[in-house]
């Protein structure tokens, strides 16, 4: 079976040397059925481009980004609503590779994930492999990567992580890769996990699985301490047909390997892979609840409640409402109408009119999540290759009871954070180290920011700003989260999957 596919995406599709337009056999099999997309737009997200909007794109402007050769996922941002995270060990190369030649019909694309439901997958399925992976599979190339090639648990200390916290399978380098495998109904995903087992049979193992879904309700989109997310991820020319108004744009190579804007020397074979990070971050909502309501913002003015206080000072710790509403925008009460409005929930840059970006946090502290992994004006929107494609998940269940009335966390929650770049160094590490943890960024400001409060690691983390009433004032914030281990992956182009990986 094939898709229905428009004459000039099928003359861009054999420029690249890949053929027809077809639809991967396997995944014809288990198509049978699907009505509704494979994906979610939470409220508050860009909406995904249709491949109509990327034929007319690429007939505008010739970017010609080859959508049907990259790996769906590096795209399409935090759009799954169920995922399953199956980190494997090659027992056996051989036979690895023979398994995936057969397998790889199976690796859905970006063009896949943008069709017509009817020609999606019941489940989308992508692979990464980490450094050991590819010298296991006798490609031992650091693919210009310095990061890539030692690991992450070697740079553990460098981020600030205390290793002591991360779990025994992320420590070292066992894991050799990793499956993604998304869908909108977890039955799905069990089945293609299940499938991935059988099939390559003792040529892996599983070391390590992680069972990840968007919160039920009116919580979907949220991540566990009860923000908005996905909403800020940049624009990457070629594939976003609409720049909403405050959205960076970047140059594909920020993204994608051997691309423009790629300034690395890379092996042929990285065309249109990416490097994905990915971290288990255990969050404690309960402590993190307690914690705000025991601080909880003073404002006589204002006639807050202790609930409302605390509200407050958790919006100042994100930059956001729950809402997703920016604070720099609406800084003393949420409005979920301009959250869930993608056209004005990131239009703002933290400057305002007779406010000194040197000394104003009255709107937005200079330590909050938001800001400190997303400088805007604080940089001039200068910081394009620092950008990334956030594309994580919560993991783990809802607060109980239990938990809330003791404010202890017992049961295991947390984001399973994913984020793709061609560079690490500029991408994912730089954000973690030179901002987050670092208390002097964004610089030049006339008082130390401190730490970001949510995701700075590294100990002994003070945060200021967080009191619109005294803006100097610090606050000694506990680790609300606690990274427990992660890798780094290269996502390879499909094609280079075939031609390389498996030859």
């Amino acid at each position: 079976m094939f898709l229905t596919v428009h004459p000039f995406l099928s003359l861009l599709l054999v420029s690249f040397g890949l053929g027809s337009f077809a639809v991967p056999s396997h995944e014809n099999v288990k198509r049978q059925g699907r009505t509704t997309p494979l994906l979610t737009v939470f409220p508050g997200q860009a909406a995904l481009p249709t491949l109509a909007d990327i034929i007319n794109l690429n007939a505008t402007n010739g970017t010609y980004l080859p959508i049907q050769n990259i790996q769906g996922d590096t795209l399409v941002g935090m759009k799954k609503a169920q995922e399953i995270f199956y980190f494997f060990h090659i027992n056996d190369a051989p036979a690895f590779k023979s398994t995936m030649q057969s397998y790889i019909s199976n690796i859905t694309s970006v063009a896949t994930l943008l069709s017509d439901p009817s020609a999606q997958p019941l489940a989308f399925v992508n692979v990464a492999l980490s450094y050991s992976g590819l010298a296991t599979l006798g490609i031992p190339d650091d693919i210009g990567d310095s990061q890539f090639s030692a690991g992450q648990f070697a740079d553990a200390a460098n981020l600030g992580d205390d290793v002591s916290q991360w779990e025994t399978a992320f420590k070292g380098t066992n894991i050799h890769g990793v499956f993604l495998i998304g869908s909108d109904q977890s039955a799905y995903t069990t089945q293609y996990a299940s499938d991935i087992t059988s099939i390559f049979g003792s040529s892996i193992t599983q070391v390590y699985q992680i069972d990840a879904a968007a919160r039920p309700g009116s919580e979907a989109g949220h991540e566990h301490f009860g923000y908005l997310d996905g909403i800020s991820n940049p624009a990457v020319m070629g594939f976003a047909t609409t720049v909403l108004p405050g959205q960076t744009i970047v140059a594909p190579g920020t993204i994608l390997c051997n691309r423009l804007g790629d300034l690395a020397l890379r092996s042929l074979w990285a065309l249109d892979g990416t490097f994905m990070a990915f971290r288990k971050l255990q969050q404690k909502v309960p402590e993190f609840d307690q914690w705000t309501l025991d601080n909880a913002v003073q404002d006589p003015s204002l006639n807050l409640t202790q609930q409302e206080g605390a509200q407050l000072l958790g919006a100042r710790m994100f930059g956001r409402w729950p809402s997703g509403a920016p604070i720099d925008i609406t800084p003393y009460a949420d409005d979920p109408e301009l959250g869930a409005d993608p056209e004005r929930n990131n239009n703002f840059d933290f400057s305002h009119l007779g406010s000194s970006l040197a000394s104003d946090q009255s709107r937005c502290p200079f330590s909050a999540h938001i800001r400190k992994t997303n400088p805007r004006a604080d940089l001039l929107d200068l910081d394009t290759i620092n950008h990334a494609i956030r594309a994580g998940i919560p993991y783990g269940p809802e607060v109980t009871p239990a938990e809330s009335s003791s404010s202890t966390t017992t049961e295991d929650r947390g984001f399973a954070f994913v984020e793709y770049q061609s560079d690490i160094a500029n991408g994912f590490r730089f954000q973690q180290i030179t901002w987050a943890n670092t208390a002097n960024f964004p610089p030049l400001k006339t008082v130390t920011p401190g730490i970001e409060p949510i995701i700075g690691q590294g100990g002994g983390k003070i945060a200021s700003g967080l009191n619109p009433n005294d803006q100097v004032e610090t606050y000694a914030v506990p680790d609300f989260v606690v990274p427990k281990g992660g890798e780094y992956f290269f996502v390879p182009s499909i094609s280079t999957l075939s031609e390389v990986f498996v030859a």
